[in-house]
């Protein structure tokens, strides 16, 4: 079905659910697997701040990636990092970068206008997207 899945977590309520269903689809397909978490940086004409630090997100990648080797599944871990809005861009980089045949993410679940008003990053991978994109919620 799919050589190499990426996966893209962040420390939503579905991140889960996220690892759950590339979990499956993994052990269904015999794919590799890539786990990303974007740390997002809000531009500043002084400093670029970040909105968590290099050590929490790769410790939640770690996390993620024991979970799914301890299944017996192939798996890497990447932090990356972007400016605050540009995560969707950063995840269909690495999707080309590795190859992959499906994203798998989570949605927030933000209602129609907070989406609208802040903009969905599965919003913006799915627009973007030329690969499948599964979206869990």
């Amino acid at each position: 079905m799919f050589e190499r899945i990426l996966v893209a977590i962040d420390e939503s309520a579905t991140a889960e659910r996220v690892l759950a269903t590339a979990q499956e689809l993994a052990t269904l397909s015999g794919s590799e697997v890539w786990i990303m978490h974007a740390v997002e940086r809000e531009p500043s004409k002084f400093m670029s701040a970040a909105m968590e630090s290099d050590e929490h997100a790769q410790a939640a990648v770690d996390a993620a990636a024991q979970k799914l080797a301890s299944a017996g599944i192939t798996v890497h871990g990447e932090v990356a990092h972007t400016v605050y809005g540009y995560a969707a861009k950063e995840i269909m980089g690495l999707a080309t970068k590795h190859n992959a045949g499906v994203i798998v993410m989570g949605s927030r679940g933000r209602g129609e206008l907070a989406g609208l008003l802040v903009g969905s990053t599965a919003h913006k991978v799915i627009h973007l997207a030329d690969r499948p994109v599964v979206v869990v919620r």
